[in-house]
């Protein structure tokens, strides 16, 4: 598609733009307008439609696709399902973030060679919170400029995640990138009391930076056998830490009201994971049988436990919990027992 296919007006201002260096294209359909990021700010383009505005703004993705790729039949299909899988080349990456294509940012934010500065060109493209957890999956964007950007506008919109799922995503994704600072941390804990399924990503990946609880004191035997590399023992010796306290305080809290069937696979496979060193573990003398029991059902659990009633079932929020109690109650139980052993 040429630029003569266009009102004079917009192929005009096109031209000129186009021959200078434009970074990202973003279209805002409702308004007519083409926004440009150029390395001396933002540029706008008013579009004049001379036939329906659909088909004038295919007309424009065109043309942008042209100069950007060479493609002058708009985004192609076979680069929408190559890249959409993260298989994106790095020198297509530039080019995908000039098209104004949604579809083609998404590819960007999931590639493989995704770095700081193409992430801070595709925010300004599509600052939405897909965009934000896609790029936050990669280590150069975590450790980059953009990293706590992405992570404060992923906690400044949980509020507002009606869907619990998309919520846990979230938060998971900028616990997985060591996003959680102080200020950050305090506020969600406060938050989580009463949206408890807040915490399931915490819990997941940055377990030990939970608020702490108080330490219990552990006996002496248990304190022995930990540094000789006994793993109940090393096991307890964290649980009875304020850092493994506050982790088991969460964990409650989480276990209690999973919201849904994933945040339920989620939670199970986050206590499983904890209390793995007591999988197969040896005896250890001096902790009281029940201890004993408890850790090893908790160590049992996982997303297994509850596939065959959930399987059975879409029931979500509360129902779905009536229906789990057969398997969450004994864990809440368990992890009393955990969460008060000497």
């Amino acid at each position: 598609m040429s630029l003569d296919q266009l009102a004079s007006e917009d192929a005009l201002r096109l031209a000129v733009l186009l021959a200078s260096d434009v970074h990202a294209v973003r279209i805002d359909e409702g308004a007519l307008t083409l926004h440009a990021l150029t390395p001396r700010g933002e540029a706008r383009v008013a579009l004049h439609p001379d036939t329906r505005a659909e088909r004038y703004l295919m007309r424009v993705r065109e043309v942008l696709a042209g100069h950007a790729m060479g493609s002058p039949g708009g985004y192609p299909v076979h680069l929408r399902r190559w890249t959409r899988s993260g298989h994106a080349s790095p020198k297509n990456l530039e080019a995908l973030l000039r098209l104004g294509e949604p579809e083609a940012v998404t590819a960007v934010s999931l590639s493989a060679h995704l770095t700081d500065e193409l992430a801070r060109r595709a925010w300004w493209a599509q600052p939405t919170s897909d965009i934000a957890r896609a790029m936050l999956g990669h280590d150069a964007v975590r450790r980059g400029a953009m990293g706590p950007v992405l992570a404060q506008h992923l906690l400044e919109h949980l509020p507002f995640e009606e869907d619990p799922d998309v919520a846990i995503a979230s938060v998971a994704a900028v616990a997985a990138a060591g996003l959680l600072d102080d200020a950050a941390r305090e506020r969600l804990w406060r938050a989580a009391q009463h949206r408890p399924h807040y915490l399931i990503g915490w819990l997941e990946h940055a377990p030990l930076t939970l608020p702490p609880a108080a330490a219990h004191a552990v006996p002496a035997a248990v304190e022995d056998a930990a540094r000789a590399g006994h793993p109940l023992a090393a096991l307890l010796v964290r649980c009875a830490s304020a850092e493994g306290q506050g982790f088991l305080r969460a964990l409650a809290l989480a276990l209690e009201k999973p919201p849904t069937h994933d945040a339920t696979f989620r939670v199970l496979d986050a206590t499983a994971a904890w209390f793995a060193a007591a999988r197969d573990a040896p005896a250890l003398a001096g902790v009281p049988p029940d201890v004993h029991a408890a850790v090893a059902a908790l160590a049992a659990t996982g997303r297994a436990a509850a596939e065959p009633i959930l399987g059975r079932t879409t029931a979500v929020g509360p129902l779905m919990r009536r229906h789990l109690a057969p398997v969450l109650q004994p864990l809440l139980q368990h992890l009393q027992v955990v969460r008060a052993a000497p």
